[in-house]
């Protein structure tokens, strides 16, 4: 997925140079897993961040968007907990997450405003603010740039693995990176963002242009993604920006610094619906000939979250009608008699006619690990969008029906 004049690296968030990271277990989970991780850049750094539409917005949420304000686009770190949200939790949560950026700010050694913090877990429940302190002087002890894979480690929840990406951008001012990691599995339907991921990059970016850069990318990655239909309380993406490259992001670089956020960010949000509750079929979706860029989105979401095509998917049926019914519902220009449906090479629905002698050709295709799928909506405008989703399965009823017993 990374373009290919961009080349990917290892080491995640600490690929730039300037970050160290930590992922240490503070007792948050039952498990003993690693649930508390710490993102440190070494000077201040500018800092830009998306959050979620949700109305019902979690306490570190509410914390992190006004330090971002407050800071006016300066971050020293990132406190980040897995195991308790902290959402729903009224002034004594907001009063916990304002104390995990407290203690970090004076570990670290700079202002609270300039540490953002982030939760994941189950809602309603109070988050122990002692047991977060202990591993935010933890994590800070043993804070290196070979912790990033403990810091991705630390921020999953029913993720079935960490989600990781760094890449090297070259310019002709020089080369700088990108990294990041990414948390997300289920309550995947973006607005805005959805799920956890925290970017960083050695450029040298002012904050009004990181802000502008990141939401560019965030368009056509973790804003092209879905899992459930499901917008969560507690979503963000953050990226900090330490300079340490030497690389001034400048009207001749902008464009190679958006590439580079996008590759991350799209890198790390198909890992994260390839790792869905219970999927096991990643589909990229594209819809074409539609009248603009918004309807060709807004039609592209409405099939990739239809509970009728995951679950036909997921069974291996090429049924194409459930395809053209959600996007005839989009609510936006569509044609009938000029509508094309494929599924991989196969053209199962074109210009009014079925081709059902395909179908068993097309649930061949449908048994595959990953799926492509187009369907036109004929109503002849240039436009297209892609999203990435996947199948609908009884374990993701399972996993759901559990997640709080």
């Amino acid at each position: 997925m990374i373009d290919r004049i961009i080349a990917p690296v290892e080491g995640g968030v600490t690929a730039p140079l300037g970050f160290r990271a930590a992922g240490v277990s503070c007792g948050i989970k039952a498990s003993g897993a690693l649930d508390l991780a710490l993102i440190v850049a070494d000077k201040p750094a500018t800092a830009a961040g998306m959050f979620t539409t949700n109305k019902v917005q979690a306490a570190p949420v509410v914390v992190s968007k006004d330090h971002l304000k407050r800071s006016r686009g300066r971050a020293m770190g990132i406190v980040v907990n897995s195991g308790c949200a902290n959402a729903c939790t009224g002034e004594t949560g907001l009063e916990v997450a304002r104390e995990m950026a407290a203690e970090a700010g004076r570990l670290l050694v700079c202002a609270t405003e300039r540490v953002l913090v982030a939760s994941t877990g189950v809602i309603g429940v109070q988050l122990d603010g002692e047991k977060v302190a202990r591993g935010i002087a933890d994590a800070k002890r043993v804070l290196r740039r070979e912790g990033h894979q403990d810091a991705a480690r630390a921020i999953m929840t029913t993720d079935p693995w960490p989600k990781s990406c760094a890449v090297e951008v070259p310019t002709d001012a020089g080369a700088f990176r990108v990294g990041g990691i990414a948390k997300g599995s289920g309550m995947i339907e973006p607005n805005l963002a959805t799920m956890l991921a925290f970017l960083t990059t050695d450029a040298k970016v002012a904050a009004p242009v990181l802000r502008r850069a990141l939401a560019e990318a965030v368009v056509e990655s973790f804003n092209a993604i879905t899992v459930d239909g499901e917008c969560s309380t507690n979503d963000c993406v953050v990226v900090l920006a330490g300079g340490a490259s030497g690389v001034e992001i400048t009207d001749a670089t902008y464009a190679a610094f958006v590439e580079g956020l996008r590759a991350v960010s799209r890198e790390l949000a198909i890992l994260i619906v390839r790792g869905g509750e219970g999927a096991t079929k990643l589909v990229t979706l594209r819809v074409t000939g539609a009248a603009s860029l918004d309807e060709a989105r807004r039609a592209a979401r409405t099939i990739a979250n239809s509970p009728l095509v995951k679950t036909a998917i997921h069974g291996g049926d090429p049924n194409w009608g459930r395809l053209v019914a959600a996007a005839g519902r989009a609510g936006v220009a569509f044609d009938l008699a000029r509508c094309t449906v494929k599924i991989g090479p196969l053209v199962l629905f074109d210009q009014g006619v079925p081709y059902d002698d395909r179908a068993p050709d097309a649930a061949r295709v449908l048994c595959e690990r990953e799926i492509e799928i187009e369907v036109n909506l004929g109503a002849g405008g240039p436009h297209a969008a892609t999203m990435w989703t996947c199948d609908l399965s009884a374990e993701y009823v399972k996993i759901n029906a559990e997640y709080r017993t």
